[in-house]
């Protein structure tokens, strides 16, 4: 379908302004039909405050909303509904508890004489869910769908109110492989259908993928705008943050140091069977690639003692090593930041202090009475040296970002002298900066003479900061790529299982694994 020259809706020369605080200074944006836009930028670029704008849930405090030529000072939440502006949110907002049917037709209930007509509203629902290609039907309870099922759902909600332009954000977070090729698909068929998209996502792959064009914010301020031709990850990342993307990733090194950890045969159950092994050296980043489902998050399981192997030997500095709990890991030097650090990084509710002293309170203690003092100049010694951006020390974490909580669940760790420390999708979530800023502190690790484990879904990081990649298929390490035979075809022919070496490559590194 060709795009529409003309675009329906357009935001002016839009300025939001808060006490202190100049979130946006002279943005404008405009959408046409049928036309994937990727908006991209850091946390704090404002991005979310441009979005709550057009929703009518901010209003600016100066510049025009446009929509089908009648210019407006700002819109209301009515209006940007009406107008045909639907959101899919990154933090889905679903009733569990009702079925697919009532949670798009919510607040817009067909009923007769006081009643709910269901069965009318089940039969309007489901065209919406097979144009979608959604497996699921109108009764469907939402408790019983994954999120992609559930960010479909949101999807079909906005088709539903005759939605002339969704807002994406970050729609693959949380999504497998699969789940975001279905998602993309699903973009491309709306598109063609002649719905705009705004597509707001930190994987810039997905975006180059799916975006006919990209605007950029920095600083709550235009940093620019690429047509497709113009677009590869280098231009965005330099719109982005400022620099060059050669500047983006610490360089890699050979391996010199001694052996730390060593793991044999390893057998942990369903998704490790027996032929996980592998050596991580001092003073080197040892990456982890393979598909979902491969084993990797399950070795990081193991070595935390959070699962009990069935079989196979764990080694750490020459000693045999027993782990029964993640406290006898810890007490051992090896730390885990997990994938899920809202739910197994960090509390939430806490504030920075008591996130970081948690972990080994009684080195704060006195007479076994914990000294607030002693916390509070480890944590203010740990905010310094990981850049921790808060207001203060007393900041409750679950107000950070997703870097500066990541920053937070590293800093607990540092506390504690890690001899080995397991990052498990170090990156998942948290923005370009913020990305670069992690990188830098696991080179400064790795430089100090810690042993760092990466895993990670993207391999252009796999790629781009790891000494060594050890490629996990089907529960077993399929081979390990030292810095000459890396490349993203070497990977992939080990994470789908061909441990035959690729041409020019020697297989070295794989023997020796």
């Amino acid at each position: 379908m060709v795009m529409s020259v003309v675009p329906f809706l357009e935001l002016k020369a839009i300025h939001k302004t808060y006490p202190g605080v100049k979130a946006l200074a002279d943005v404008s944006l405009s959408v046409a039909a049928g036309e994937v836009i990727g908006l991209i930028g850091e946390n704090g670029a404002g991005k979310s405050t441009l979005m709550k704008i057009l929703a009518g849930v901010v209003q600016p405090t100066s510049g025009t909303i446009v929509v089908d030529g009648i210019g407006h000072a700002a819109l209301s939440v009515k209006q940007a509904m009406e107008s045909g502006i639907a959101f899919v949110h990154q933090e889905l907002n679903l009733f569990e508890n009702l079925d697919v049917a009532a949670n798009i037709y919510i607040g817009r209930e067909r009923s007769r004489f006081g009643l709910v007509r269901q069965r009318e509203m089940r039969a309007s629902a489901e065209p919406i869910l097979r144009r979608l290609g959604c497996d699921y039907t109108a009764d469907t309870k939402v408790e019983r769908l994954s999120i992609a099922q559930r960010q479909q759902l949101e999807i079909a909600k906005g088709i539903s109110q005759g939605a002339r332009v969704i807002v994406m954000d970050e729609p693959t977070s949380s999504l497998t492989l699969a789940e975001t090729e279905r998602l993309l698909a699903t973009v491309a068929d709306l598109k063609a259908s002649g719905v705009a998209i705004i597509f707001i996502s930190h994987r810039l792959g997905e975006v180059m993928r799916c975006a006919d064009r990209v605007v950029v914010l920095r600083d709550g301020r235009l940093a620019g705008a690429l047509d497709r031709s113009e677009m590869s990850h280098a231009a965005m990342i330099r719109l982005m943050i400022g620099r060059d993307v050669a500047d983006f990733y610490t360089a890699p090194r050979e391996v010199a140091g001694a052996t730390v950890l060593e793991v044999e045969g390893l057998d942990a159950g369903s998704h490790l069977h027996g032929s996980v092994s592998f050596a991580l050296h001092r003073g080197e980043i040892l990456g982890f690639a393979g598909l979902i489902g491969s084993g990797r998050s399950e070795v990081a399981r193991v070595l935390f003692g959070i699962d009990r192997p069935r079989a196979g030997v764990v080694r750490l500095e020459g000693e045999p090593l027993h782990l029964s709990h993640p406290r006898d890991a810890v007490r051992r030097g090896i730390f885990l930041v997990p994938e899920d650090r809202k739910h197994s990084g960090v509390i939430l509710d806490l504030s920075i202090t008591h996130n970081i002293s948690l972990p080994d309170l009684m080195s704060y203690a006195r007479f076994g009475l914990v000294e607030p003092q002693a916390e509070r100049r480890n944590a203010a010694a740990r905010r310094t040296a990981l850049r921790i951006k808060a207001a203060d020390l007393n900041a409750r974490v679950g107000t950070l970002s997703g870097g500066n909580q990541q920053k937070v669940v590293l800093a607990k760790w540092l506390s504690m002298k890690p001899k080995v420390i397991i990052f498990d999708e170090p990156t998942r979530g948290v923005d370009i900066g913020a990305k670069v800023e992690i990188y830098d502190l696991m080179r400064g690790l790795a430089d100090s003479g810690v042993a760092v484990m990466m895993i990670s879904s993207d391999l252009e990081e796999v790629i781009g900061v790891s000494d060594r990649v050890a490629v996990m298929h089907e529960g077993r390490v399929s081979g390990v790529l030292g810095r000459a035979d890396l490349s993203e075809e070497a990977v992939m022919r080990l994470a789908v299982g061909h441990t035959e070496p690729a041409a020019g490559h020697t297989g070295k590194e794989t023997a020796d694994a």
